[in-house]
């Protein structure tokens, strides 16, 4: 139960991350490239101006990439804490006599309410890097 749980909220944040890499991030990578290009096609510059350039071309896909990662990061921890409380749960249980296969059992339940909880968040996520994105191509 527990498994089936876990194993669908990656599959929704496998499709959120692969729809904005798609959508987004991709094109920014195309765009990061060209400029990087058309700094190294200026014979003029000196090595430290097309450094410049470059690293001013990288800008706005670090900028993505910190905002996906953050958003996953936040997810990530959330998940853990609930997770940790499930562990800790079962583990009161088990000490206070309620028996392995009990403690076993709730332990299960309690991470797929995790699992089916933090699938509930997975759209508001989706919206915010979506947001913080678009944010950053205008």
């Amino acid at each position: 139960m527990a498994e089936a749980a876990q194993g669908r909220v990656q599959e929704a944040v496998e499709s959120v991350v692969q729809e904005l890499e798609r959508d987004s991030i991709r094109g920014m990578q195309a765009t990061m490239f060209h400029c990087s290009a058309r700094c190294c096609e200026d014979r003029a510059a000196s090595m430290q101006q097309v450094q410049r350039c470059i690293e001013r071309c990288h800008a706005p896909l670090a900028q993505a990439q910190a905002i996906v990662t953050g958003e996953l990061e936040r997810f990530q921890d959330r998940l853990s804490r609930c997770t940790l409380h499930c562990s800790d749960r079962a583990k009161d249980a088990l000490e206070a006599g309620g028996g392995e296969t009990r403690a076993r059992s709730q332990l299960d339940a309690c991470v797929a309410a995790c699992g089916d909880e933090h699938l509930r968040l997975v759209p508001g996520m989706a919206k915010r890097m979506r947001d913080g994105l678009a944010a950053l191509q205008h």
